[in-house]
């Protein structure tokens, strides 16, 4: 790769970093808002529906929070006061009206602010709480932060998995690669595929983690390499993204159609409890768990393995690591491999964190995912990690001072604000040329 190569490799880095951040301030507002504030879930079929009054009055922007089977959800009343919450699976779920959001004066008064329901032989279950003048009964502010914190951090860890591939193909080759939520979702699929085989739950996973690895390797084989060679430019490879995006997802659809499937243990694993009222899922905290393993070892592995410092070195300078005598196309074969096993054990995490696999979930958090890289930085890995859990956090703990409906677009419009500053992310650094 001669001068002229290197600066069009820097060049591009820099313009889709650009491009990266106008399409995130742009369309993070409208992309990351979840449904209409009383109605959430509506891509499931049970529903749990309710109806809050006060002697006949319609209570508006009343926050309801429904969790259980490792799924949890948030939603307000409307105008009405009615709401509706979209669950993944017939069970029981705990309901909470969080009475804060309540007029002055005015409180749950019998049964307590937090009930359970469960489904019968019907789609829809009606809950509906005793309103009227009395004394409240609240979670304190704390409690509620510390909570979200948790569940903020599991959250991101497993946007790390994700964001940390994503960030290191596009220090290795400039692509930002809009097919990666569809890695994600390639890897929860591959877990019910093997688990509905016959295969053992604890081999399933890692079994799901290697065919998404040689995913990976297909892709770059059949697919980038060959544009790569064509010097096909950094624009038309990401319209190519696109395509396969889109057609991926499709084929998704087609083979496992549009319900929601689970993976085993994904709900009756029961809690344990932390500190004060703060407790989390068994599946959460093995999840966490998993997920800061495996950050560690591939952490180890970029910075102490032959092949991890030569990924360090194409993605800090393509140019001079090909003239040091390093081969750039296996590394990005490497890489490749990396960041689609990585994606496919995010999609196994995200199926537990928001219990339920569906053909969509990967362009879910896709946004995020990107968001993540960005924020830390595209093309560093531990940027990545850092950006990750800043996103994650943000978007968990601000639903405690802005509604709940808006606390996507709360997180996106901080990572805005802190490119404003810092437009080449928390630990990337401005791009060289030549």
């Amino acid at each position: 790769m001669n001068t002229t190569s290197s600066l069009h490799f820097a060049g591009g880095k820099r313009i889709m970093m650009s491009f990266l951040i106008v399409v995130l301030a742009f369309f993070g507002v409208f992309a990351a808002q979840p449904a209409l504030a009383d109605t959430v879930g509506d891509e499931f079929s049970d529903t749990i529906v309710g109806n809050i009054k006060n002697e006949g009055d319609a209570l508006a922007n009343v926050q309801i929070v429904v969790e259980g089977n490792g799924y949890q959800a948030e939603v307000v009343t409307d105008a009405e006061g009615k709401w509706a919450v979209g669950v993944p699976e017939k069970g029981t779920y705990t309901v909470t009206l969080i009475e804060d959001t309540l007029p002055e004066g005015i409180s749950v008064l019998e049964g307590g602010a937090q009930q359970d329901v469960t489904f019968g032989q019907t789609g829809t279950v009606v809950k509906n709480f005793f309103i009227g003048e009395g004394p409240r009964n609240t979670i304190s502010v704390f409690d509620q932060f510390m909570m979200r914190l948790f569940d903020g951090l599991n959250f991101g860890l497993l946007l790390g998995l994700a964001s940390i591939g994503l960030s290191l193909v596009f220090g290795t080759t400039a692509l930002p690669n809009f097919a990666h939520g569809e890695m994600v979702t390639f890897g929860a699929i591959m877990a019910l595929m093997l688990v509905s085989f016959g295969v053992p739950f604890w081999l399933a996973i890692p079994g799901a983690v290697l065919l998404g690895g040689a995913s990976g390797w297909a892709m770059d084989s059949g697919l980038w390499k060959p544009l790569r060679d064509r010097r096909m430019g950094i624009v038309q490879l990401m319209i190519v993204s696109i395509g396969l995006s889109l057609s991926v997802r499709y084929m998704f659809q087609f083979f496992i159609g549009g319900d929601t499937a689970q993976l085993p243990y994904s709900s009756g694993t029961g809690e344990i409890q932390l500190f004060r009222t703060v407790s989390l899922g068994i599946v959460d905290l093995i999840s966490m768990g998993i997920s800061l393993i495996v950050i560690i070892i591939f952490a180890w592995w970029l910075t102490n393995t032959k092949i991890g410092k030569a990924t360090r070195a194409v993605s800090d300078n393509a140019a001079l690591a090909s003239a040091s005598g390093i081969d750039v196309d296996k590394v990005i074969r490497v890489v490749w491999i990396a960041a689609s096993g990585l994606a496919a054990l995010a999609g196994v995490m995200w199926a537990y964190f928001r219990p339920g696999i569906r053909w969509d979930m990967g362009t879910q958090i896709l946004l995020f995912i990107f968001a993540a890289g960005v924020l830390g930085g595209l093309g560093t890995a531990f940027g990545a990690l850092v950006g990750a859990i800043i996103v994650g956090v943000l978007i968990e703990t601000s639903a405690l001072f802005i509604p709940s409906d808006l606390k996507y677009v709360g997180a996106l419009v901080v990572m805005i604000v802190i490119l404003m500053f810092r437009p080449q992310g928390i630990l990337g650094r401005k791009e060289r040329i030549g």
